[in-house]
């Protein structure tokens, strides 16, 4: 069975809390500018019909989030630990660039609100972007077979072509369902706060259980930065907001966290982090499906109930996971903290896998489950 204990000991700690604390600060100093910024260039989120919003809030958010990120990988850049992050692979570099464009591209979404089509081409290139710099699944452990790694399974090597086009995918589909979920004040950056803190946690115990591997560097410092621009973001974006993120912020949380994901789970031998059980072995791919359950269940629903109508998938509606809780009775803060909830859950749950007996985590996930169904449901329940 998996360890009981989270032997963090002798992990560089410290340094990835200042720099996360360095990312957090920037983007929260950053956001006021950026908010004069959106205002002066016409970046304004006009109330629809769809929106929950009732005033014209700026956008840009993105921008300031983008600029937090940079400035805690230059620190980590200049610190002699974490510095391996940079030395031995280009993953930080990779999401800088990627992350840098796709934010771009969302920056212009957010003023000339750019086609679909267009939208997605932007988002193509940023996945492939990471890829060229070596952000990839490598390694896929799939349940049957059994081989040297174990009569659980077997582990399927993927040619440079596989593993970057599953990257890809991975990354297109992320990105959009951030970008779908981004529909009330505080959610997609609680979300992202919320997944890359997980990533950041399985980041370490690899970190751990590798002896300071220098390749498991790369994933924790990505998703560190992260968490501390979502948290920074979130004062600026919490009900009531005083700026969106847009999609520069939106599409960027789903790349980064897509790069993160990858350059944690990716690479890694399923045996390695662990004894052979079913749980251990596959805790790498269920962090990833995890961070991806709550927006790609929302952009799976949504994409079938537009189809189902002769409608693009790509067709606005006001039909999404945070619309049905508020229509049931829930307030914008309670909808947004529930989400939160569900994610945290899952997420966590899943980290906790390759951190704690299976039994033990299997126990806690399905209580923390039930006690997130039936606080969504108070408001059915009362009226009924």
């Amino acid at each position: 069975m998996p360890s009981t204990a989270i032997p963090f000991n002798g992990l560089p700690i410290r340094e990835y809390l200042l720099v996360g604390l360095t990312s957090l600060a920037l983007t929260f100093l950053l956001t006021g500018p950026v908010r004069l910024l959106a205002f002066k260039i016409g970046a304004v989120a006009i109330p629809r019909s769809r929106d929950v919003h009732t005033q014209p809030i700026p956008r840009l958010g993105g921008l300031a989030m983008y600029l937090g990120i940079c400035g805690g990988m230059l620190l980590a850049h200049q610190l002699p630990l974490l510095r391996r992050s940079f030395d031995y692979l280009l993953d930080p570099v990779g999401v800088l660039v990627g992350g840098g464009v796709i934010m771009l591209i969302g920056m212009l979404d957010d003023r000339f609100e750019l086609d679909a089509l267009t939208k997605f081409a932007g988002q193509t290139m940023s996945a492939g972007i990471i890829v060229l710099f070596g952000i990839q699944w490598v390694l896929v452990w799939v349940p049957w077979g059994g081989n040297d790694y174990g009569p659980t399974g077997s582990l399927i090597s993927l040619d440079m072509n596989q593993g970057g086009l599953l990257t890809v995918l991975l990354a297109l589909v992320l990105i959009n369902a951030m970008n779908f979920v981004d529909g009330l004040d505080g959610l997609a950056a609680g979300i992202g706060v919320i997944a890359s803190l997980a990533t950041c946690t399985f980041s370490f115990h690899l970190l751990s259980q590798t002896g300071n591997d220098v390749v498991n560097y790369a994933p924790a410092l990505i998703s560190i930065t992260l968490a501390g621009a979502c948290i920074g973001f979130l004062p600026h974006n919490f009900q009531p907001a005083r700026i969106f993120m847009g999609d520069s912020g939106s599409m960027l949380i789903g790349l980064t966290l897509a790069a993160g994901s990858t350059s944690a789970a990716g690479r890694q031998v399923p045996n390695e982090l662990g004894p052979t059980n079913t749980l251990a072995v596959l805790s790498p791919l269920i962090v990833v499906a995890a961070v991806l359950f709550v927006p790609l269940l929302d952009l799976l629903m949504a994409v079938i109930r537009r189809t189902r109508r002769g409608l693009s998938p790509f067709h606005a509606d006001k039909m999404h996971l945070h619309h049905r809780l508020l229509e049931i009775g829930h307030s914008q803060r309670r909808a947004v903290l529930l989400i939160y909830l569900w994610a945290a859950v899952l997420a966590f749950g899943a980290v906790s896998l390759s951190l704690f007996d299976g039994l033990v985590v299997v126990w806690g996930v399905a209580i923390g489950l039930l006690v997130a169904l039936l606080v969504s449901a108070i408001p059915r329940l009362r009226a009924r």
